[in-house]
């Protein structure tokens, strides 16, 4: 068995995250001055986190992301990041480039709500939904072929997160776990990784969390944390077990 954090982080505000336009896969935006700030913000707030490895989507307000926050940190300031375009933002066809409330109103117009509403050349959830699972068995085998010195006999004794809260620290979770993965992606990706972990995952919620939380969307710059088990008895590392620790966090972003 081997058991790791698994930390995500939604990207920086863009100017079209700011003019509520639908970015997607076509638009590849820089972060604004205020989405610098966002993750200037986020790097502290993880400084003394620490991670033994970074994926990232290949797109650029996500690269600008992760760098920032790994700039900050005082434990992974020289790690590789892995650029995996598995985690690209899920497509939205004809709607990238409109505003937000356009497609909505698609939405409402095809009877569907948003979040299932696939507009026309757009990604399907179960499309992301296979990327997603794409990226975790990726993920997987780099962490077991990286860490074998830490897999385990037998089974591993990770803190059940589902029967308290979180104290609201940055560590939440990873203070003692050895290997822990920050992934930064972006937000309709993230809401939909989410619907994965909970509903086809199983994961279960942590105490103290109002489940209606689970499919909103993640702030910019928010964070979400699970802690998870692998059996690596075979060639192919899989899953075994995941815990939620939080979704969701603002903390570091000032109202």
């Amino acid at each position: 068995m081997l058991a790791f954090g698994l930390t995500i982080v939604r990207h920086g505000e863009t100017q079209c995250n700011k003019d509520g336009l639908l970015q997607g896969q076509k638009i590849d935006s820089p972060l604004s001055e205020i989405g610098i700030r966002q993750s200037e913000a986020a790097g502290q707030y993880l400084r003394d986190v620490k991670f033994t490895n970074v994926f990232v989507s290949d797109m650029k307000r996500a690269k600008q992301t992760a760098e920032i926050i790994v700039r900050n940190n005082r434990t992974c300031h020289d790690i590789e990041l892995v650029a995996d375009p598995s985690l690209k933002e899920r497509s939205f066809g004809i709607a990238e480039g409109g505003r937000v409330i356009e497609m909505k109103n698609m939405a409402k117009a095809a009877g569907q709500p948003l979040p299932e509403f696939t507009p026309p050349e757009g990604e399907t959830m179960e499309q992301v939904k296979v990327r997603i699972k794409d990226f975790l068995k990726a993920m997987f085998q780099q962490i077991a072929n990286e860490h074998q010195d830490k897999i385990q006999d037998g089974e591993t004794s990770l803190p059940d997160e589902t029967d308290r809260a979180p104290a609201g620290l940055p560590d939440d979770g990873v203070l003692n776990v050895p290997v822990h993965a920050l992934v930064v992606g972006h937000g309709a990706y993230m809401s939909i990784a989410m619907k994965y972990f909970f509903e086809d995952l199983k994961c279960p919620m942590p105490r103290g969390l109002d489940p209606s939380q689970r499919y909103s969307i993640c702030p910019n710059t928010g964070m979400c944390r699970f802690l998870i088990t692998l059996k690596c008895s075979n060639a192919d590392p899989a899953l075994s077990d995941v815990k939620c620790v939080f979704i969701n966090r603002r903390d570091h972003i000032k109202a």
